[in-house]
């Protein structure tokens, strides 16, 4: 039957959180495509509103409640816009969402996205569709995402779903289940497939990437990396996030051996000290972590470290704070993820831990650190100064029409005049200035 224009339904996405929950609005985006929606970037024309949600802090959660408090409106001027909420904060609150806000039609949890088409003929029929099942085989190995990135160079490739670890604070496992990784016959796939669409850059996304094994033919993680690494010579490879405690020699050797494997190593420390270390349920400590630090420095001089950080984790005391801050310059991170501890319900922490720093020393200690890390970041980019990097481009400036801005393979972002670039080239460009965030340089013709 051919499709007219009146069997077309528009779909409105948007996404919270970390790069998993975009691939995974992908995955959805490519689900509904096949229902006959088409995606629109405006909501106020939209059959279909989707909230893909974070759980990972508070202030997420109600960054999603205030914003489907705006898109509820619509409603009002089109009595058949159905609204959903997906992902984590589905996962881990999906009654109260429903009985705090009756505008939501749709919530499923981030394992039953293939379960939207007959959900939606449910939510069709006026009763709300619910599914958030947790899968210990899902990882929609077998879909191609569809992108929805707009300049068509970088894209987020899911190798795992899941994790393992159960860190005192992350809320992760509880609504992501545990860890199972792809065959990676399909992610191979599909970063060819990404190739032949012109893509320059992909970035394999997993909450441990570390801890990946395709037990059928004990393919890990270096494995794979080195796989893909050797598809194309114009392909560029990034990953994320790898723990500490998994992170290999193996690794490390890959890494090193191929110029397509950018050589950016994001490596989350969350506390510069053991004890706390210990109470987040970490399993490394500083020593080891900083000889891993030395291992990544010695086989790839030029690379670039990227952490996480948080603060004010329960009986945090200002010595721990101190570790935290002198680790820091000990390391010397090229750039930082930094947040204040947010108690998530359900998590070991939450049970266990009381949440016993003031809100003031969480903000005192998190200024602090931020404040440092701008001095390092700003450390980190004065070496460039006169050194000449590969920058791959990925859009215009958001300053100036005639400059355009990229990445280089340390994942620091330059500036530079566009002349005749465009959108996924790759330029030579030698660093003349920078700012703690941005390094700024001209084109080597």
């Amino acid at each position: 039957m051919n499709i007219t224009s009146i069997d077309i339904k528009k779909l409105y996405i948007e996404t919270y959180g970390c790069q998993m929950n975009v691939s995974d609005s992908e995955v959805v985006s490519a689900i509904l495509q096949k229902e006959n929606y088409q995606i629109t970037d405006k909501p106020e024309e939209a059959d279909l509103i989707l909230i893909n949600t974070c759980s990972i802090r508070d202030n997420a959660e109600i960054r999603v409640k205030g914003r489907l408090e705006n898109l509820r409106i619509h409603k009002k001027n089109n009595k058949n816009l159905k609204i959903g909420v997906l992902g984590c904060m589905a996962e881990r609150i999906k009654d109260k969402i429903l009985e705090d806000d009756p505008s939501v039609d749709l919530v499923v949890g981030p394992d039953a996205y293939r379960d939207l088409p007959k959900l939606l003929e449910v939510v069709s029929g006026g009763t709300k569709g619910v599914n958030t099942i947790l899968s210990l085989e899902e990882t929609y190995a077998d879909i191609s995402p569809v992108r929805l990135d707009e300049n068509n160079v970088s894209a987020f490739v899911s190798i795992m779903r899941g994790c393992n670890n159960l860190c005192a604070y992350c809320v992760v496992p509880y609504t992501r289940g545990r860890e199972r990784s792809r065959d990676p016959e399909t992610i191979l796939r599909e970063v060819k497939e990404l190739i032949q669409q012109g893509y320059k850059e992909v970035t394999l996304l997993g909450q441990n990437v570390n801890s990946y094994l395709w037990k059928e033919d004990n393919t890990d993680f270096p494995d794979l990396l080195e796989k893909v690494a050797m598809l194309s010579p114009v392909l560029r490879v990034r990953y994320s996030t790898s723990h500490p405690k998994d992170l290999s020699d193996k690794l490390i050797q890959v890494m090193s051996k191929y110029d397509t494997i950018c050589k950016n190593v994001h490596l989350p420390i969350q506390s510069g000290s053991n004890n706390v270390l210990e109470r987040m349920k970490r399993k490394y400590t500083r020593e080891s972590y900083l000889q891993k630090i030395s291992a990544i420095r010695k086989a790839m001089p030029e690379v670039s470290v990227s952490t996480d950080i948080i603060t004010g984790f329960c009986g945090e005391t200002e010595d721990d704070h101190l570790d935290t801050l002198n680790l820091m310059k000990e390391v010397g991170y090229d750039f930082a993820f930094m947040f204040k501890y947010s108690e998530r319900p359900g998590t070991f922490a939450a049970k266990k831990y009381a949440d016993d720093i003031p809100e003031e020393t969480k903000t005192r200690r998190l200024n602090e650190i931020i404040e440092l890390q701008n001095q390092l970041s700003l450390e980190s980019k004065q070496k460039d100064i006169g050194e000449v990097f590969e920058v791959l481009i990925e859009g215009r400036s958001k300053k100036s029409s005639e400059e355009l801005f990229g990445r280089t393979s340390q994942n620091k972002v330059v500036v530079f005049p566009k002349m005749h670039f465009k959108t996924g080239d790759y330029v030579q460009v030698k660093i003349t200035d920078c700012s703690s965030a941005t390094l700024k340089g001209s084109a080597i013709l």
